[in-house]
């Protein structure tokens, strides 16, 4: 069985486009001849079945959890796209919001075990464990930012909340996983305010283990999508923010691109459309093409490429 590349669509706060991203790299791919599963991965309340305009499936990831299906496959529904298939997550069931660690554990490897080219996983909104563990099971992890305050405060929440989640689950002294777990309360009494000042901790009390955080911090290189873009400012934005990750946190965000401010958007989602589908030539379908031609090649954006395509409003 062949295993495909994962990615991961998250970002912390809800309303900024996750579902939309997902669904819509989810096309694109399919439409390129890639063998391409779409999963749900919120499992308090689901809804990018209506981001593809299709009724909620009768199967989901919650009859896996609760054991109604004994494997994962057996949720794969059509999307009426070819070479793309959905499973989606709970609506409405309260502890499929929070699953048992075992039951987690069984759908990470299940979905890491699936016979596709990309997997991608439409996480929800927070920093819960879960949502926290499927970012890091991904190949890529996408972070989707609107130009605001709150959402790009909320990326960089994720960002620690994630990095940290990842340094805990490779600690295996207790002590360093107590400092740890303290450093994701950002009034820990230990001053630890970023993975700089974390690392310095760990290091004094094990120099081993602080240069192993060190270089997972190296390897961490979560990448970053503006949506809902109006001007030139709002594209520098992801310029700014990785300087940011690398200049406080000492972590390596890659920008590859951002979604322009559409109406043709609200219009596709009106209908229960795919944008991609339903306007192929917008501005925003072409800023998502864009997008998933750097996921695959794993390029990055540059300033120069801002000279002739910024928007001009």
């Amino acid at each position: 069985m062949d295993q495909g590349e994962i990615w991961a669509v998250g970002g912390g706060k809800g309303g900024t486009g996750k579902s939309f991203l997902a669904a819509n790299l989810g096309i694109t791919l399919a439409n390129q001849g890639k063998r391409v599963l779409l999963i749900d991965a919120d499992l308090g309340c689901a809804n990018l079945h209506t981001c593809l305009g299709i009724d909620y499936p009768e199967a989901t990831l919650s009859d896996l959890l609760t054991g109604r299906i004994k494997r994962i496959e057996q949720a794969i529904v059509p999307t009426g796209i070819t070479r793309l298939g959905l499973i989606s997550g709970a609506q409405d069931i309260l502890a499929m919001a929070n699953p048992k660690h075992a039951q987690k554990t069984r759908l990470l490897k299940q979905i890491q075990e699936l016979d596709m080219e990309y997997i991608i996983l439409d996480l929800g909104a927070g920093t819960s464990f879960n949502v926290l563990d499927f970012f890091l099971i991904a190949d890529q992890g996408i972070l989707a930012v609107l130009p605001e305050p709150t959402s790009i405060e909320n990326v960089y929440r994720f960002i620690k909340s994630v990095f940290y989640r990842r340094f805990r689950k490779i600690a295996r002294e207790e002590a360093v996983r107590e400092i740890i777990a303290q450093a994701m309360d950002q009034k820990n009494e230990n001053g630890i305010k970023t993975p700089y000042d974390l690392i310095k901790q760990v290091a004094r009390m094990d120099g081993a283990v602080g240069e192993l955080l060190k270089n997972e911090m190296y390897s961490f290189r979560p990448k970053l999508v503006v949506n809902q873009v109006r001007s030139k400012d709002d594209i520098t934005l992801g310029f700014s923010m990785r300087s940011s990750c690398t200049q406080y946190f000492g972590i390596t965000v890659e920008y590859i691109g951002y979604v322009e401010y559409d109406d043709h958007v609200w219009q596709a989602t009106k209908r229960r459309r795919p944008l991609v589908t339903e306007y192929p030539m917008s501005s925003s379908a072409r800023g998502i093409k864009s997008v998933a031609a750097r996921l695959v090649t794993h390029e990055q954006l540059t300033i120069d490429y801002l000279v002739d395509t910024a928007p001009r409003r």
